[in-house]
C-alpha cells in the first residue's frame, strides 16, 4: 500500500497539469508494483494485471488500491501473454464489463492537453486512449499548424484530434474499424470540431497506402502507430519482422520536406534494432531521411530505467 501511495505521490505534477486528467499512476515494476499497472481517467481508475492473480491476491491489490486512494470507480483488466489470443472467446473474464469497485460507468470524458477524450472502460481491454502517447501527441499537436497530416492505425484518433486542435489543414483517419472511427468522430464532436465521413477510412492500411500512392497523394506529417501484431482480411503483420516494410509504404506518401512518425510499443523490439528497420524501410521506398528526432512517453507516468527500459519507440525522420 505504501508503495502505491508513492506512486501517487510521483504524479502531483501531473495531477496539477491544467488540461489533463488522464495519466499512469502506476507504471509496474519501475513503481516497485511487478505485473501491475493503473491508469486514471479523471475520477476512473482502470488496472491492468500481466501476470495469472490468484482470487486472493487480486482482492489484496484491489483491497491497497482502495486504502492508498479510495477511488470512486475500479476497472480490471486481466492481461496474460495469451490475452490477445483468448480476447474474443474470453472477453468477460479478461475484461469484467462492471466495475470492481464502486458504480459502474458506461462512459466518463478525460482531458488530455486541452483536448477531451470519451473513455469506455467496459469495452474491452483497451478504453479508447493509450497514455503512453501523450508527449508524441503533444509534438503532433505543436508541428500540425496549416499542414496535412495522414494517421494511420488510428483506433479512435486521438491522433487525429490534436492534429486538428493544433491547426492542422485536413486530417485522414485510417483504420480497419468503422467502430472505432465512429468513435473517433465522437471525440472530434466532444473538442467542437467538424466531421467528414471521407475522412474517417475504414479498410485495411497496407491496401490504402498503396492506393494513395498510386493516385499520388501525399502528406506533411504521416503518423504510423500500429498494434504490434494484426490481422485483418488481406494481411498479417508483426511489428518485430514487418516493420521496415511498413515504413516503405508509409514513407511513399510523405510530401518532400514532411516526416514520418514511426511508431512502435513492442518491449521486446530493442530500440536501435527499430530505428534501423525504418531507416532500412525509407531508404526502399527511395527516400532520403534528414536528422531524425526520438519521442517516447512521458517520463512522469512511464519511468524507464536499464532494469526496465520503455516499451514505446517513436522515431521521427523528415524525408527529402
Amino acid at each position: 500500500m505504501e508503495l502505491l501511495r508513492q506512486a501517487h505521490e510521483r504524479r502531483a505534477a501531473l495531477r496539477e497539469q491544467p488540461g489533463t486528467t488522464a495519466y499512469r499512476l502506476v507504471h509496474g515494476a519501475a513503481d516497485g508494483v511487478p505485473d501491475v499497472t493503473v491508469d486514471v481517467f479523471e475520477s476512473l481508475h482502470v488496472v491492468s494485471l500481466y501476470r495469472d492473480f490468484t482470487p486472493a491476491e487480486e482482492e489484496a491489490l484491489l483491497g491497497d488500491v482502495d486504502a492508498a486512494w479510495a477511488p470512486p470507480c475500479v476497472y480490471l483488466k486481466r492481461r496474460p501473454r495469451e490475452a490477445r489470443h483468448l480476447a474474443n472467446v474470453a472477453r468477460e473474464q479478461l475484461a469484467p464489463e462492471q466495475a470492481v469497485r464502486g458504480a459502474s460507468v458506461e462512459s466518463v470524458v478525460a482531458w488530455e492537453n486541452g483536448c477531451r477524450f470519451l473513455i469506455r472502460p467496459g469495452q474491452g481491454l483497451s478504453v479508447g486512449l493509450y497514455l503512453d502517447m501523450r508527449d508524441t501527441r503533444a509534438w503532433v499537436a505543436r508541428e500540425a499548424r496549416g499542414r496535412t497530416v495522414l494517421n494511420l492505425f488510428s483506433y479512435t484518433c486521438a491522433f487525429g484530434v490534436t492534429a486538428t486542435a493544433g491547426g492542422a489543414k485536413r486530417v485522414l483517419n485510417i483504420d480497419a474499424s468503422r467502430r472505432v472511427l465512429e468513435w473517433g468522430e465522437e471525440n472530434a464532436r466532444l473538442n467542437g470540431q467538424p466531421v467528414d465521413r471521407y475522412d474517417y477510412v475504414a479498410g485495411d492500411v497496407f491496401e490504402w497506402l498503396e492506393r494513395l500512392a498510386r493516385k499520388g497523394e501525399a502528406f506533411d506529417l504521416v503518423v504510423v502507430d500500429p498494434p504490434s501484431f494484426a490481422t485483418t482480411r488481406t494481411s498479417r503483420f508483426s511489428a518485430a519482422k514487418d516493420y521496415a516494410s511498413l515504413a516503405t509504404l508509409a514513407a511513399r506518401v510523405v510530401a518532400p520536406g514532411g516526416r514520418l512518425v514511426a511508431c512502435c510499443n513492442l518491449a521486446t523490439l530493442a530500440p536501435r534494432r527499430f530505428e534501423t528497420m525504418v531507416a532500412e524501410g525509407v531508404a526502399r521506398a527511395g527516400r532520403r531521411a534528414g536528422g531524425g528526432v526520438s519521442l517516447g512517453p512521458s517520463p512522469v507516468d512511464f519511468p524507464a530505467s536499464v532494469e526496465h527500459p520503455a516499451a514505446l519507440k517513436v522515431r521521427v525522420l523528415e524525408l527529402a
